[in-house]
């Protein structure tokens, strides 16, 4: 059931008026966007989901690495709604399912840097970015969850980019009643509550946008998440990302 909370503006400040900015900004090197994509109705997810909270505990979390949880919806109608599941989750799959020319999705489905990573199953590390350096990416977020997204480039200025920002919730429990997990209370870290995106605009040696947050989420957020995408859309060039409070 939809709480209705307000979003992170409100748990920033008692007078979000007077609050300074927050800055989340990344180093020159590419970060890793890892996106696990789950469901409060699926057995196997609860333990994928403990390997992403237990990244909290990286040192280089936010610069090296960004994780991100989308819960998707197909499990929806098989005995427990998620609250946190959204068709626009789902469909982000599907669309990766598309871009790597296979008609299969499946929970928990782990994908780093817009490509599927099974290394979870094997307790693999990883994968790293590719070497070098890409850019600095800069979110400033302002009162009434205003955005400013700035993207430096390293080399050469993309002719078209876009961004993706995600409001992420932290250490929210869940009684669930039926389903696959009946019986068992579940805490997820890094779920995302909203995700928004925007075009970057050219302005001499950066790209840049504006965008605002909604007023109210499934939950309370303690966290978010941005990476710049260009070409296809589907492979992450710069992430960065940081906590609310």
């Amino acid at each position: 059931m939809k709480t209705g909370l307000s979003i992170a503006f409100a748990i920033l400040s008692a007078s979000s008026a007077l609050a300074e900015p927050l800055v989340f900004e990344s180093t020159e090197a590419p970060a890793t966007l890892v996106e696990l994509f789950s469901s409060e109705g699926c057995s196997s997810c609860p333990p994928a989901e403990a390997w992403v909270s237990a990244l909290k505990a990286r040192p280089d979390l936010w610069k090296s690495v960004v994780p991100v949880v989308f819960h998707v919806d197909y499990w929806d109608n098989l005995g427990w709604p998620d609250r946190f599941a959204s068709r626009a989750f789902t469909e982000r799959q599907r669309g990766y399912a598309s871009a790597w020319r296979t008609d299969s999705v499946y929970t928990p489905g782990f994908v780093a840097n817009g490509l599927e990573w099974r290394g979870w199953f094997d307790r693999g590390s990883l994968p790293a970015p590719k070497p070098g350096n890409v850019g600095k990416l800069r979110v400033t977020m302002r009162d009434r969850g205003h955005l400013e997204i700035v993207f430096v480039p390293a080399g050469f200025v993309p002719k078209s980019a876009h961004v993706e920002v995600a409001l992420l919730g932290g250490e929210l429990a869940s009684d669930v009643k039926r389903g696959e997990n009946g019986g068992r209370r579940l805490v997820h870290d890094f779920v995302a509550l909203h995700l928004v995106n925007a075009s970057l605009a050219s302005e001499e040696n950066r790209l840049a946008a504006t965008l605002s947050l909604p007023e109210k989420t499934v939950a309370v957020p303690n966290a978010l998440a941005a990476w710049i995408t260009t070409g296809d859309g589907h492979t992450p060039i710069q992430a960065t990302g940081g906590w609310l409070k």
